[in-house]
């Protein structure tokens, strides 16, 4: 002898109470599926390294105080003068129209 559709719902409904699921009879995608599982922000927040103060935090910090020489801007600079020298350096930003490229061949 089958037993009834209500019976089997109210079966199910109880049991989804004792053991705290959701009571979903008509089988539809509610996504409890991923809502349960745990939350990923704090793993993908411990992957990375908390970010240290670089030389130049300590230098607005600090400009009265400390004489901070930072190697690696000084290494920068450095390089940027000897590019310069040999003429391989970055062109001059142009100040007004006339001095663009864009606006050399165009004449009024």
């Amino acid at each position: 002898m089958p037993v009834p559709r209500a019976r089997l719902l109210d079966l199910m409904r109880v049991q989804c109470r004792i053991f705290n699921s959701t009571f979903n009879p008509e089988g539809l995608r509610l996504g409890n599926k991923i809502l349960r599982q745990r939350l990923k922000g704090p793993a993908l927040a411990s992957y990375y390294p908390r970010k240290m103060g670089t030389i130049q935090d300590l230098q607005r910090v600090y400009t009265d105080e400390l004489d901070i020489f930072d190697e690696e801007e000084e290494d920068r600079f450095e390089k940027i003068k000897i590019l310069k020298a040999r003429g391989k350096g970055a062109p001059k930003k142009k100040r007004t129209a006339e001095e663009s490229k864009k606006f050399k061949g165009k004449k009024k």
